[in-house]
């Protein structure tokens, strides 16, 4: 069977692990030919792997929507595919043959909802490109979520039949988890997140405001973020240096530092919009502290964990109470485990 793997918007991030774990899995599959359609990530070819490569798709929306419209439903027709496994929460238009959708994308499926003024893009992902998300996934004949919170809001919006929506959580790779180990200095805490509005960063900076009201400064925050990756981040960066804030801007890391500092940090994850939340699966293995806003994708991706604290999500002095207590009971200890 021809089948081909659809991933054109995974370049970085969770979106490209995803991707990544999906083509270990299809390379085993001796039984079927995989066709693996992506922008930029160089993936390696072999017996049942053919990779093809289109670049220019990241150029902006129109080739994105050229390519979506037109040379996807060509690609189809041309490598005889018997089926589409799409990864980036659509299907491709006009073709006839069975589509399983990967949807990570849970903005349409979510109660918040965002206004023009709030966030232009995430309104238009809401508004706009969530009716051609809900589209795909009322044509799919298959679609698979991270989380079981998302399989019921999918049947809640779509009517889906939920025989039909699977739940899959993404691997891990064991080899790059490295244990919790205590903190090396002094505490560490630690966001792994892009820049975006609904990662609540500025949750965390007022939560540092707190501290420094009550002469706590005796730590540090790592962003990987450097600043400059739109108006959100120059904001974070202005306020951190306006305050002086413990707070540090390392940049995108490669996964296996990611895993490094889990071993000796906390993890904050005060994001209030996820499909599932990659961190915290990650942090979990890791077997780190988490601190983490009290929103249903947490609460079942932590559920049976033991090294947790939630917080609401709009209240910094909570969290700035929960980093207090580790920061103060590691003064008089070796570690917090």
């Amino acid at each position: 069977m021809n089948i081909l793997v659809y991933s054109v918007s995974a370049d970085s991030g969770g979106a490209l692990s995803v991707l990544m774990d999906f083509y270990r899995k299809f390379k085993a599959d001796k039984q079927n030919h995989y066709y693996f359609v992506v922008s930029t990530p160089h993936l390696e070819e072999c017996d049942n792997i053919t990779v093809l490569r289109f670049p220019e798709i990241k150029k902006g929306w129109g080739h994105r929507l050229y390519f979506e419209y037109i040379k996807a439903p060509q690609l189809v027709r041309k490598y005889r595919v018997d089926k589409v496994f799409s990864t980036t929460n659509t299907i491709i238009p006009f073709v006839k043959v069975k589509q399983i959708l990967y949807l990570q994308q849970c903005l349409p499926f979510i109660e918040y909802r965002f206004s023009w003024k709030e966030s232009r893009i995430l309104w238009l992902y809401q508004n706009i490109i969530g009716r051609l998300i809900i589209y795909s996934v009322k044509r799919a004949s298959q679609v698979i979520v991270q989380t079981e919170w998302m399989r019921k809001s999918v049947f809640y919006i779509t009517g889906k039949d939920i025989n039909r929506v699977h739940v899959k959580r993404p691997s891990i790779s064991l080899n790059l988890v490295k244990k919790f180990d205590g903190f090396q200095e002094i505490p560490l805490f630690f966001y792994p997140a892009g820049a975006y509005l609904y990662k609540n960063h500025m949750l965390i900076l007022k939560a540092c405001q707190k501290l420094k009201t009550v002469n706590i400064g005796n730590y540090k925050i790592y962003f990987t973020l450097t600043g400059l990756e739109n108006s959100y981040a120059v904001a974070l960066k202005n306020y951190v240096k306006e305050y002086n804030l413990p707070v540090e801007f390392i940049g995108t890391l490669e996964r296996k530092d990611v895993f490094n500092i889990y071993s000796k940090s906390v993890l904050l994850f005060p994001s209030f919009i996820e499909t599932i939340g990659m961190p915290l699966i990650e942090a979990r293995e890791a077997e780190c502290p988490i601190l983490a806003a009290d929103v249903a994708f947490s609460r079942e991706v932590l559920a049976g964990y033991r090294n947790f604290k939630l917080f609401n999500r709009t209240d910094w002095e909570s969290l700035a109470e929960q980093m207090r207590l580790i920061i103060t009971e590691t003064e008089n200890s070796e570690d917090i485990r």
